[in-house]
């Protein structure tokens, strides 16, 4: 197995293995290497990892929102003559996920939404966002980094918060329109209108994405799958990295079963 890194355009992006395309979404902050826990599945799948604006290597970024972040994604597969792909997004990423299949169902074979959310209420997005701007302006990245490992999460030891610290890597000047971003987003009522198979994962301990807005989205998308990770916090492909990547492996290895 061997990794490939490349730019398409401006998407700079990580593709490695063969199969059927996955395409891994990053969280908030995070970079595409953040998912190399899941690089094992690469004997499987073809692995597509991109950095979304304002992220890693995604320096000039234009207009950061989440429908940017969906285009671009949906851009650069098409540039590689990918006609679609099982799509897993972790938080924001899951937010992108959902807005792939809001601007092309046709591209998504599945979803995976992994800690996200559909739906942020007004006065919860207000005091989120007051929170953030607070900690952008008052602590420096090395302090912002620790909060967010404090925050996401759910077992500090000292291997979690250095792999933690290492993909989590915000941009300081993007960081608040990624966020006010997320805030925007209003998928209730796609959700009901998803019809591809979809796996819904959330973490026990998940400070950030509680688990009951996972639970509420796997209410409202039919025929969908649910599962909670024990002893997890935000990042469960992070903190149980092999029964996560298991996980994904039987539902996408079931969908062929059934096909």
């Amino acid at each position: 197995m061997s990794e490939v890194q490349k730019s398409c355009s401006e998407i700079p992006y990580l593709r490695l293995g063969a199969g059927e395309p996955l395409v891994f979404i990053h969280g908030l902050g995070e970079v595409k290497e953040g998912w190399s826990d899941q690089f094992e599945l690469a004997n499987q799948f073809d692995l597509i990892i991109p950095d979304l604006r304002g992220h890693g290597e995604y320096h000039f970024p234009g207009e950061i929102s989440i429908y940017n972040f969906a285009y671009d994604v949906i851009t650069l597969l098409k540039s590689l003559g990918i006609e679609n792909a099982h799509i897993c997004g972790l938080s924001m990423g899951g937010m992108v996920a959902q807005e792939i299949y809001r601007q092309a169902p046709e591209m998504c074979r599945s979803l995976l939404l992994v800690s996200t959310f559909h739906y942020a209420p007004k006065q919860f997005g207000e005091l989120f966002l007051k929170y953030r701007r607070a900690l952008v302006k008052n602590k420096s990245l090395e302090g912002m980094k620790e909060t967010a490992a404090k925050t996401c999460l759910y077992s500090w030891s000292k291997e979690n918060f250095e792999k933690f610290f290492r993909y989590y890597q915000p941009n300081k000047e993007f960081y608040i329109q990624s966020a006010e971003a997320c805030l925007k987003v209003n998928y209730l009522r796609l959700l009901s209108n998803i019809t591809v198979p979809t796996l819904i994962i959330g973490g026990q301990y998940d400070s950030v994405t509680p688990v009951w807005i996972q639970y509420l989205m796997h209410k409202q998308i039919a025929h969908s799958e649910f599962v909670i990770f024990r002893n997890t916090g935000h990042v469960a492909k992070l903190e149980a990295k092999d029964a996560f990547n298991k996980e994904l492996r039987n539902f996408l290895n079931k969908l062929n079963t059934a096909s």
